[in-house]
Formats: structure tokens, sequence, C-alpha cells
């Protein structure tokens, strides 16, 4: 891996991050009130999926353009955001403890300063903290 954690350039990035992350906020939180609620979960199968799929592209386009992500918190924390995700079909009864969780690390680690949201457990230090967008 690059330890300079320089961003593939990629026409566009910033209006397609934007899109992505608005989107995956839009169909979480459909998610979360339906559970909160007590909506039939077949009724949320495709607030599930749009969670899963805007997350999982969301996902790909960081990957992509920084592979130095998965080292970084705001990758780790994507990978336990996740795992508390999957977690809720094998505890349904702590579903909304579970996504509760999920959506204070997501909220946190966004708006962490750069220093923390970069930091880069595999090399110690922040890399990547001057991407924007």
């Amino acid at each position: 891996m690059n330890a300079t954690a320089t961003p593939r350039p990629l026409a566009g990035v910033r209006a397609l991050r934007t899109t992505l992350r608005t989107l995956h906020l839009l169909a979480f939180g459909a998610l979360y009130g339906g559970h909160m609620y007590g909506v039939e979960p077949s009724r949320l199968l495709w607030a599930l999926l749009a969670t899963l799929l805007t997350g999982g592209a969301f996902m790909a386009l960081e990957m992509y353009r920084t592979p130095l992500w998965f080292a970084q918190i705001r990758g780790i924390a994507t990978i336990i955001k996740i795992g508390l995700v999957i977690t809720v079909g094998l505890y349904w009864s702590l579903r909304l403890w579970l996504l509760t969780a999920a959506v204070i690390i997501g909220s946190v680690t966004s708006h962490m300063p750069g220093r923390y949201r970069y930091y880069s457990l595999l090399h110690g230090t922040p890399l990547g903290e001057q991407e924007r967008g």
C-alpha cells in the first residue's frame, strides 16, 4: 500500500460521494425508523437492500480511491458497522441497540477531526488527511 494515501483521481468524485452518502442515509433512516416503529420485517426489505447497495457502492469507491482506507479509522469503523447490521439477524431482540450503535459510530467517525478519521493503524500516523469531498 502506498503510505502517502494519495487518492486516485476520479472525475466528479465529490458529487458522487455526496450522492451515495445521501442515498445511504435516506435508506438507513427508513430501515431504522421501520424497526423503531415495529414495521413488519418483510416491508423493510427494500430499505435493507438500499442500505446495503448504497453503502457497498460508497465503500467500493473509497477502496478504489484509497486502498489504505481499510487501515484507517474510517474504514475500520465501516467494517464494525457492517458487523453490527449483520448481527441484527442473529440477535433480533437487540436490533434497535445494534442499529443505534451503528448510527453512533457512523456519526462520530464522520465528524471527528481528520487526524483521527484518517489515522492508519498500519502506519501509526494519519494518512490522506488532506483528502476532501
